[in-house]
């Protein structure tokens, strides 16, 4: 399985901890933005005030907001490989339907709880870039299935890397109508992406 490289948004890569300091900030500014005025309203001078830093701070960074939108999906992506990792460490690695439920939880949790991700998850609301490295369920699936591999101690190759796409592609559909349906996440679909989850996974991971 070859490793997809994420897309590079930023101009440039914050070395001393002040910099990163006033990278945080603006990507903290773009997601709250984000929740208060969506996508097509976001404007680079929006989140420069918003974060309290000059306008250059943030060209800096990036050369326009979906740029911007990017790298925020991109630190969403880290956080939440970071999150399963957390909810994995607490769990043997002998029974897989845990670990599939841990993968559900976390996103959920996101999805409740951090501020832009309705809109920017792992993607911007705008058309990708072409290929399947840019897309964001392809990213998401490269990152799930070197998680499980690794926890689960299976060598992980094309047919899972396939199954485990799948279930994520699915997943984003089911979340995202239970999310229309109940701001909270409808708890009966939730139900229902859960087993569908477990009943599809279950053909790679028994």
């Amino acid at each position: 399985m070859d490793p997809v490289p994420p897309a590079q948004p930023m101009r440039r890569t914050p070395i001393q901890q002040r910099s990163a300091d006033r990278l945080a900030r603006i990507l903290d500014a773009c997601a709250e933005l984000l929740d208060e005025t969506g996508y097509e309203d976001l404007s680079t001078r929006a989140v420069a005030q918003r974060a309290g830093v000059p306008i250059g701070s943030v060209y800096r960074f990036f050369g326009n907001k979906r740029a911007m939108a990017i790298a925020l999906a991109h630190r969403n992506l880290d956080r939440y490989a970071e999150g399963i990792q957390e909810r994995l460490a607490a769990l043997p690695g002998t029974h897989w339907q845990p670990v599939v439920d841990a993968v559900l939880d976390e996103y959920l949790a996101m999805k409740r709880s951090v501020p832009g991700f309705a809109l920017v998850d792992f993607g911007v609301p705008a058309p990708p870039p072409e290929g399947p490295a840019a897309d964001p369920n392809h990213l998401v699936a490269v990152r799930l299935t070197e998680l499980l591999s690794r926890h689960l101690g299976l060598v992980p190759d094309v047919t899972l890397e396939r199954a485990v796409l799948v279930a994520v592609e699915a997943t984003d559909a089911l979340i995202q109508l239970a999310f229309r349906t109940d701001p909270a996440g409808d708890p009966g679909i939730v139900a229902e992406t859960r087993a569908m989850m477990r009943a599809y996974l279950a053909r790679v991971l028994d």
